[in-house]
């Protein structure tokens, strides 16, 4: 036992010795996490919008002074005629166009009826799309203001609401994919390479032939790896805490439990890389693109799993990320507990023990 803690002592100097591993390790999470909190947003604020007002009366001006004033837009140029629209977004100067026709007011006030056209650049269809939507949110709520107290034979009021997320925060769904990414990239990735490092070098011979068992050797070259991607866990709940204001509704117990289970599957998954390569390009090309992309597009952080085919669906169930995800959400976000994420849990328990029995046997095979 003396001797391996001797070999994990070493493996933790050769990784604090190695600034640019540390600096992706450590660094690569607080980058993400302001980026992804700051800048990278799927949020619609301060929209660039033009108005082309054929009216010139009391309601259109206070409309466009709503429109304004919202958070969403920027009216930052009045139009003159139709024909400027379309040479507005060529030049991408707006995002969409509010036209007011003719008499806007008087077919308001006399016929209870007015039209309003909103024209957005659908380049960006979803962007667009958001974009009418809170367009015609203001719209019906200057309505609403200007009729609330008139009574109409017919009437249906639809009251909404949004469950976990009230104030439709973008952190709520990226801070657990954040997680989810940082720990499958970095545990595969750091632990394949480490291990393939050694092979270049001809040092893993020397590494193997030692008074420990050659397994234990392999895994206390993992454990160090452990021990970081668990302090970028801390990270990242410590930057989606302070700096972005997201509750954590569930046990935080329950959370970092979780996220050591997820951690032993990218570990073990480095390991099964590891024992397949022997260049550390390769290592680096497989953790990178291999994980990288499946992580992205089947764990249901940036695109929905439901909107895919049912093969593509029935493929997301083989990549851990997917699991780890739903987990991490449903703690975080919805604030349950294990009764509802025991199948999540178990299914990434397979996953290690399979990647682990994998690893291990070509790792034996090769040694024979």
């Amino acid at each position: 036992m003396k001797l391996f803690f001797s070999f994990i002592r070493k493996e933790f100097w050769h990784v604090l010795r190695d600034t640019r591993s540390l600096v992706i390790l450590l660094g690569m999470p607080v980058m993400m996490m302001l980026l992804f909190g700051f800048a990278l947003s799927n949020e619609v604020k301060n929209s660039n919008i033009g108005v082309l007002d054929l009216s010139h009366d009391e309601t259109t001006q206070l409309l466009t002074d709503r429109f304004d004033q919202s958070r969403y837009f920027s009216v930052t140029k009045n139009l003159t005629r139709e024909s400027q629209i379309e040479e507005a977004f060529r030049k991408n100067e707006l995002r969409m166009v509010v036209i007011f026709p003719p008499k806007f007011r008087e077919g308001l006030l006399h016929n209870n009826q007015a039209q309003i056209r909103l024209v957005g650049d659908a380049t960006d269809p979803n962007t667009s799309n958001i974009m009418i939507n809170y367009a015609s949110a203001i719209l019906r709520d200057y309505q609403n203001e200007l009729f609330g107290e008139q009574k109409l034979p017919y009437q249906i009021n639809v009251e909404s609401s949004m469950l976990y997320n009230p104030k439709l925060s973008s952190s709520f769904n990226f801070v657990p994919g954040v997680m989810t990414l940082i720990l499958m990239l970095l545990g595969a990735m750091m632990t394949s390479v480490s291990i393939v490092k050694e092979k270049e070098k001809g040092t893993m011979e020397i590494l193997l032939v030692s008074p420990m068992r050659p397994l234990m050797v392999v895994i206390t070259k993992a454990i160090p790896y452990l021990l970081l991607c668990f302090i970028d866990v801390l990270l990242i709940l410590l930057l989606a805490y302070t700096v972005l204001e997201m509750p954590l509704r569930g046990n935080l117990f329950l959370l970092l439990a979780e996220s050591i289970l997820f951690i032993f599957t990218t570990l073990s998954l480095g390991l099964l890389i590891s024992n397949l390569v022997d260049k550390q390009q390769t290592a680096m090309f497989i953790s990178l693109v291999g994980l990288m992309m499946p992580a992205l597009i089947f764990s249901g952080f940036m695109f929905p799993l439901e909107n895919m085919p049912l093969p593509m669906q029935i493929i997301s169930n083989l990549v851990p990320t997917k699991w780890y995800y739903s987990i991490v959400s449903s703690i975080m976000v919805k604030g349950l507990g294990i009764k509802f994420i025991w199948k999540q849990t178990l299914i990434l328990v397979a996953m290690t023990v399979f990647y682990l029995a994998v690893a291990m046997k070509k790792f034996k095979i090769r040694l024979e």
